[in-house]
C-alpha cells in the first residue's frame, strides 16, 4: 500500500523511541515529516539521518505542554509541506508509582498529566482547524494497556491515558467524516526511554498479576542473557520481549489505509508477553 507517501506527517516526541521511529519509518515511505520534540540536539540527529537517506523532514523545537508552541510546529509544517495530514501524539512519560509515594512522585505525576493528556489535547487543538478546513486529516493517539483498566502502581499514568482513550473517541465523533483518529495501545516494551520516568519500578506489578513472579524472573535472565530465544524471536509463539519497532509499525500501519478506512483502536503485544490487560 502506497496510502502515506506524500502525506504530511507531525510526530511528537520524535526525538526518541516510538516517536524516532515511527518518523524514520514514515520516512522512508515517502511522508514528509515535521519532527517535534524539547530535545534540541536528538531532533538534529533524527531529521540528520532522514535527509541523508533521501528523506524529507524538517525539525521543530517544541514542548507539547505549551499550546502555543505546538501550533508554531503546525504552522512550520504548512508552510514547508502546505498542509497536515497526520499528527502522531506519541510524547509521553510514565511516572509509575504507588500512591504512597506521593512524597518522590508527586512533580512526575503532575509532568505526566501535562505531557501525556494536556498534550495531546493541545495537539489536537493545533491541528483541527486546519485538518477541517482542508476537509480531511488524521489522529493518531499513542495511549497504552494501562488505560484499559485501573491497577495499582499506575493511577496517574493509567488515568491519562484512560483520559487519551476517551478523549480519542469524542473527537472520532465530534470530527465523524473529516478527520480520522486512531488510537495505539503498546504493551510493556522494555526497550524504550520510558523506563527512565519510572519512579517506582514496584509499579509494574499491576498489570503483571499472577505473572509477576515469572516476570521477574524472565528480566534476569534478559538482562544476563540467559533468555530462552524464543522469548526473543518474534517468529516464534513464545516471544516476550516486543521490540519497540512493532510500535512504530503499527502506528503506520493505521496511517498507510485508504482515507475512508480508519483502524481506530490496536492493541499490540508480545504473543507470550506476561501482561494481563
Amino acid at each position: 500500500m502506497k496510502y502515506i507517501q506524500d502525506k504530511v506527517i507531525i510526530v511528537t516526541g520524535a526525538g526518541s523511541g516510538f516517536g524516532r521511529l515511527t518518523a524514520s519509518k514514515a520516512a522512508e515511505l515517502g511522508a514528509k515529516v515535521v519532527c517535534v520534540d524539547v530535545n534540541e540536539a536528538a531532533l538534529d540527529e533524527v531529521v540528520g539521518s532522514i535527509v541523508e537517506a533521501g528523506g524529507g523532514a524538517i525539525s521543530s523545537v517544541a514542548d507539547v505542554r505549551q499550546v502555543d508552541e505546538i501550533r508554531s510546529s503546525v504552522n512550520a509544517a504548512i508552510a514547508k509541506f502546505g498542509k497536515v495530514d497526520v499528527l502522531v501524539n506519541n510524547a509521553g512519560t510514565m511516572p509509575l508509582a504507588f500512591i504512597r509515594d506521593h512524597a518522590v512522585a508527586l512533580d512526575a505525576w503532575n509532568k505526566c498529566i501535562d505531557i501525556n493528556f494536556k498534550g495531546v489535547m493541545n495537539g489536537t487543538a493545533a491541528v483541527y482547524d486546519q485538518m477541517m478546513k482542508q476537509g480531511a486529516g488524521q489522529i493518531v493517539n499513542v495511549s497504552s494497556i494501562y488505560g484499559n483498566h485501573p491497577v495499582i502502581g499506575a493511577s496517574i499514568y493509567g488515568a491519562t491515558k484512560a483520559a487519551v482513550n476517551y478523549f480519542s473517541n469524542s473527537v472520532r465523533h465530534e470530527s465523524r467524516g473529516k478527520i480520522k483518529v486512531s488510537v495505539i495501545k503498546p504493551t510493556g516494551v522494555p526497550a524504550t526511554g520510558l523506563a527512565n520516568s519510572v519512579v517506582n519500578p514496584e509499579g509494574v506489578v499491576g498489570i503483571l498479576g499472577q505473572n509477576a513472579l515469572e516476570f521477574q524472573e524472565f528480566v534476569q535472565k534478559l538482562m544476563t542473557g540467559q533468555a530462552p530465544a524464543a522469548a526473543l524471536n518474534p517468529a516464534e509463539i513464545g516471544y516476550a520481549a516486543l521490540d519497540p519497532s512493532f510500535i512504530a509499525d503499527a502506528i503506520i500501519h493505521v496511517i498507510n489505509q485508504p482515507l475512508g478506512v480508519t483502524l481506530s483502536d490496536v492493541t499490540v503485544r508480545a504473543t507470550g508477553d506476561h501482561y494481563i490487560l
